[in-house]
């Protein structure tokens, strides 16, 4: 496994993810290596249990060339965690993604690393202008305008597989579920620049689309654990015992009035809530005492499991290190 805390500055990494695409591999392979030529580079083929040729297409490929690596998983386990495995293993300063049914074009490679060496950390890539039917880039759309109304992080295209970052990224970034979409999201929570770039986008030649209905839906809940997690990560009792001080504020206030209530009748008798009324809105406030006390309850827990679990996330990012050392 490379070691991801010294990257080497002069090697562009590319992670391809592939679920059976064996028709497209070899003229990937061959338009990637005329798109890089003059860099050093590697390229790793995630297999993410295919049930066709393509590993054995990955297999070949590796031993014709040296800068070609294949990685296997024993079944299916999602495009987050093939990005995370080949995360894991790249030695590259820079990393780009780019999904392997030949829609994304490589000769835009050169133009995402250009804007990485100018200063961005993270560059999603922007199908403006999309070959794909149109109940696919509908929703895609909807997703997307809903992911930056929510996050703040304003990108056009955030279901975009051709990506570029900054190795670094990775070191306090960790990949599962469908959390590939909202890398430029997590990133943001960490203080690192992302940007986008308008690619060229092909229609598909071979195989068919693997998204659908059942991957937004999904994409819609990991969207709420990315925006908690991005927002609250290092302290849920700020998220939980807000919602939490409402109902227990309500309750209390309910069962002061009822207390008045009670109080009003002893001195007038007849005046105030009737006894039904009363029973009623004393089940409600208790409700929403017991409500509210136990988001508070769920808020304090899990503060206790973000400082107690080894290896969490430190809740900062640093850039750079300087001392007089570094300038002797």
């Amino acid at each position: 496994m490379g070691d991801r805390s010294t990257p080497e500055p002069d090697l562009i990494s590319l992670v391809i993810p592939v679920y059976n695409e064996h028709e497209s591999l070899r003229p990937l392979a061959a338009e990637i290596a005329g798109a890089v030529q003059g860099l050093r580079t590697e390229i790793l083929f995630i297999d993410d249990g295919s049930t066709d040729t393509s590993w054995a297409t990955i297999r070949e490929l590796a031993s014709e060339n040296p800068n070609i690596q294949g990685i296997r998983f024993r079944r299916n386990f999602g495009k987050a965690a093939a990005l995370q495995a080949g995360f894991e293993r790249v030695r590259g300063a820079i990393v780009l993604t780019l999904d392997a049914d030949l829609q994304d074009d490589p000769k835009e490679i050169p133009r995402f690393i250009e804007a990485i060496q100018g200063g961005l950390d993270v560059i999603s890539g922007w199908k403006k202008l999309r070959h794909d039917p149109w109940h696919k880039v509908m929703p895609s759309r909807l997703f997307n305008w809903t992911v930056s109304t929510i996050t703040g992080v304003a990108l056009h295209d955030h279901n975009c597989g051709f990506k570029a970052y900054k190795a670094e990224v990775f070191r306090e970034i960790r990949l599962y579920g469908e959390l590939h979409r909202f890398v430029p999201v997590l990133a943001a929570g960490r203080g690192f620049k992302s940007g986008e770039l308008i690619i060229h986008h092909r229609a598909r030649k071979f195989g068919h689309s693997k998204y659908g209905v059942r991957r937004f839906v999904k994409g819609l809940l990991d969207l709420i654990s990315v925006r908690f997690v991005s927002s609250f990560g290092n302290r849920p009792l700020h998220f939980l015992g807000t919602y939490g001080l409402m109902p227990m504020t309500l309750g209390f206030l309910g069962l002061f009035l009822l207390l008045l209530n009670a109080l009003l009748r002893w001195i007038v008798p007849g005046y105030g809530v009737e006894p039904v009324g009363q029973m009623v809105a004393a089940l409600v406030s208790v409700g929403l005492l017991l409500f509210g006390s136990q988001l508070i309850i769920a808020g304090l827990v899990a503060e206790l499991m973000v400082f107690r679990i080894p290896g969490r996330f430190d809740p900062f990012s640093i850039a750079e290190v300087t001392s007089a050392d570094a300038h002797s």
